[in-house]
């Protein structure tokens, strides 16, 4: 454990924003899953929906800084081209 006061308040800071981190990415994450489950199920419109919200999930987390820009736009791009390939 630190000594040094700063120290301290960085570790729980840091700590703090751990959790954010994980809990935005875990929502990223689930985001991705549903466009995927919808383009198993071969339902277009449920994917076009999923992908928008997916899109909107990643653009938050980029701008809060827990992806980079160029993680995010390749994500959404896949995604994209995902849906657009469905029959």
């Amino acid at each position: 454990m630190a000594n040094i006061k700063s120290a301290k308040k960085r570790i729980l800071v840091s700590r703090a924003n751990a959790e954010r981190n994980k809990s935005i990415k875990s929502g990223v994450k689930t985001s991705i899953k549903k466009v995927y489950a919808a383009i198993d199920a071969n339902d277009k419109e449920a994917a076009k929906s999923a992908l928008l919200e997916a899109t909107a999930t990643l653009d938050k987390a980029t701008s809060k800084g827990v992806y980079h820009k160029n993680t995010s736009s390749r994500k959404v791009s896949r995604l994209a081209k995902a849906v657009n390939q469905m029959a």
